[in-house]
């Protein structure tokens, strides 16, 4: 840059990020400003601006940019049910983060994944278990989603009263949970209540409350818009209703399916078009390289186009990108912060506490000094790959269950391994192996479940070759139903252990095995997490943040974005595990409900605190559960919904009270008219370790204590 460059009124930090913007884009030609809508954006050099790709991921740790910390997988976050790990988690994500940008641009690097534009988090509703991406999301309950989702953008983002330290996006609004091959031309279509009380908030939490500076476009259209040049999505809900402020960007090819699957319009230059005068203002992808074509077609004018980018550049400012390093403090992250021993010690973890304990019988935990022989068995016992999920990074090493067990138990007791089966083919003579190894220990760990080949993202690439996407129904893979009866019939103890990112029906392990695991894609240290769950060295507080259906015939069709019958919300049947699930190796039981006022205007807060004891012998995690039952609704409404959970630990005979506060909102409903209400009437109020009614598949009949409040008048909410 030359010398005279630098009195330019967009080169000065001291001046507005705004009055910087506008001189920027100002002097850029058309063909320049069109350039750098597209997500891999070139430099232009006469005007000091390197080249940039927007394009990053950090789902559960930075991905695809070298060596990285690897949390478990979103779908086991979620279920940690712990707001206060998720930002430890989000905040040692954007330090590496920032801390591997900086070092790019050290070594003149520009490309994809060196960047500060994250696309994360995905925090769609998993309506349907056979979404191969639901292991992306945080569940399937619009509240814990929400708290999720804005603990991990505010981590990624930073406090800083002038700078981001990354921008974080929110996916794929909206209204977007599968079928995976019918995305690019689906129309996903929700009634307002629905889309009101189910597919937005947590949307809307992570743009109001957390103030995400970016949000992804879906690829699907809803109720007849494509999303991604959706007038009531980008400009009626996130604009005017939430005050958004930030930049839009499509999903990756998403502007090029508007005029070849939505068939929106015909070209793609309309389609281009179409999206940034919308609202859309980044493509990932080329189409938008067709603006040029449309500005001279009179499709949009050049004002549209400077609107898009002065918006891209107000977020690379915001980043620090053209100031002085000495001057943005994420600048001075070292690298040596990244994949170091205190994030390894994170990573362990956060996988200790999104393990959930599904059945126990007494065997867990194991008598480590009573074992000579452990066998472990299963295709997901030894394989690195799998702990690992989808749009995971690459970590420097990685625990798998057969190695994490092995550790722990050091040489005196044997881990004899078998794989048994793959994990959808299986052979007599692995089968047999499996037995054979079976046979010969004092207890039996089956480490089973499905893997990216049978769930992920479209066209999704692994190493033994591409994932079918969604699954069409909920059972284990019958060559591992087979292992599991095989190994069971030679009359050992058997543990059997999940390794998934959704829900599965397993109703044989359930009545046959001694004790059931869900241990999610647990991420680099996720064996050692399992193996100190087994051994009783980490008492398992995880619960689960879906439902675990008996079978897919309890499931309405994928393609029916309807919520009745979908998730615990709506769903009328008996769940083989009803979300919000889990066992403890130790026992809480509550007291002392008080709720108040127990009649209230509807402008007014509800306060609720109870007390919980550990009144087993062993320190444990204990998840307090708040759910809400409006009783007298004129509309239909949820049959229950959380609306506050906290995460606590107690000690034996250790007691906490636990306070939550009930916001107006939360008792509110969508009317027929599409206005958000607040009516007068009765409400039930229910806390305990568990959704009120599975207290006895909950171990205790005090698990769950109820009262009711009483709202005195109506009130209609403004939209926002």
């Amino acid at each position: 840059m030359v010398q005279q460059e630098k009195a330019l009124p967009y080169q000065d930090p001291s001046l507005p990020v705004e009055e910087r913007v506008k001189d920027l884009v100002s002097r850029m030609t058309l063909e320049e400003k069109v350039a750098q809508t597209l997500n891999a954006s070139p430099a232009i050099e006469r005007l000091g601006i390197p080249e940039y790709d927007w394009w990053n991921e950090c789902l559960h740790g930075v991905a695809r940019a070298g060596t990285a910390t690897v949390f478990p997988q979103a779908i086991g976050l979620a279920a940690t049910w712990n707001t206060d790990l998720m930002a430890r988690v989000a905040v040692t994500t954007s330090d590496e983060a920032r801390a591997k940008h900086h070092e790019a641009l050290r070594q003149g690097e520009h490309g994809r994944y060196t960047g500060l534009t994250f696309w994360s988090p995905n925090i769609n509703i998993f309506r349907d278990p056979r979404w191969g991406r639901g292991q992306e999301t945080y569940g399937e309950d619009p509240y814990l989603t929400a708290r999720m989702g804005v603990a991990f953008v505010k981590g990624l983002q930073g406090d800083d009263p002038k700078y981001l330290k990354l921008v974080a996006t929110p996916k794929h609004y909206a209204v977007h949970s599968g079928p995976e091959h019918d995305r690019h031309h689906f129309d996903a279509r929700a009634s307002e209540r629905d889309a009101r009380q189910t597919y937005l908030p947590a949307f809307k939490a992570c743009i109001v409350e957390a103030k995400a500076y970016s949000i992804m476009g879906a690829y699907n259209r809803t109720n007849g818009e494509p999303c991604c040049a959706s007038p009531t999505l980008l400009e009626q809900i996130l604009r005017k209703e939430w005050g958004f402020e930030g930049y839009v960007v499509s999903d990756c090819g998403a502007i090029a399916d508007i005029h070849l699957h939505h068939k929106a319009v015909e070209t793609p230059e309309a389609a281009a078009a179409l999206a940034v005068k919308m609202g859309c203002e980044l493509n990932c992808g080329r189409t938008y390289g067709a603006l040029l074509k449309a500005v001279d077609k009179g499709l949009l004018s050049e004002e549209d186009i400077d609107r898009a980018v002065e918006r891209l550049f107000t977020a690379r400012l915001k980043l620090g990108m053209f100031d002085p390093p000495e001057m943005v403090p994420y600048a001075q992250i070292p690298y040596s912060v990244n994949d170091s021993p205190t994030h390894r010690e994170l990573a362990l973890q956060a996988a200790r506490e999104s393990i959930v304990l599904l059945k126990n019988d007494g065997l867990l935990p194991l008598n480590r000094h009573a074992l000579r022989s452990v066998a472990m068995i299963g295709p997901n016992a030894d394989d690195v790959e799998v702990v690992l999920g989808n749009y995971n990074g690459t970590p420097s090493s990685a625990v798998t269950p057969r190695a994490g067990l092995a550790a722990k138990l050091g040489p005196k007791v044997e881990v004899r391994y078998a794989k048994g089966s793959g994990v959808i083919q299986g052979s007599v003579v692995d089968t047999m192996e499996a037995a054979e190894a079976a046979r010969e220990a004092d207890v039996v760990i089956a480490c089973v479940g499905i893997s990216q080949l049978l769930e992920g993202e479209e066209g999704q690439r692994m190493s033994e070759g591409i994932s079918q996407g969604d699954r069409s129904d909920l059972d284990l893979p019958s060559a591992q139903q087979e292992l599991l009866q095989a190994i069971h019939a030679v009359g050992k103890p058997l543990i059997v252990v999940l390794i998934n990112g959704s829900a599965l029906s397993v109703n044989w392990a359930n009545e046959y095995a001694n004790a059931v695991i869900e241990a999610w894609y647990p991420g680099e240290e996720g064996g050692t997490a399992l193996a100190e769950v087994l051994l009783g060295e980490y008492n398992p507080g995880g619960r689960l943040p879906v439902t675990f259906y008996r079978s897919v015939e309890d499931l309405p069709p994928f393609t029916d974005y309807d919520m009745e019958g979908h998730t615990y919300r709506y769903f009328r049947g008996a769940p083989l595990y009803p979300f919000g699930y889990g066992l403890s190796y130790t026992q809480f039981a509550y007291t002392d409900l008080k709720i108040g006022p127990q009649e209230a205007g509807p402008e007014q807060e509800i306060q609720v605190e109870v007390k919980v004891t550990n009144v087993g012998s062993r320190a444990g995690d204990e998840v307090v559960q708040l759910y809400v039952t409006d009783l007298e609704a004129s509309v239909p409404v949820p049959i229950r919904e959380v609306a506050g959970f906290s995460r606590i630990h107690l000690s034996p005979a250790q007691t906490k009270t636990v306070r939550f506060t009930i916001a107006p909102e939360q008792l509110s409903l969508i009317s027929d008219e599409g206005e958000r209400v607040i009516e007068a009437g009765d409400f039930q109020v229910a806390v305990g370790g568990c959704q009120p009614g599975f207290e006895a598949l909950c171990g205790s009949s005090t698990h769950v204590l109820t009262g009711r409040v009483t709202v005195t008048g109506d009130r209609v909410l403004p939209a926002l």
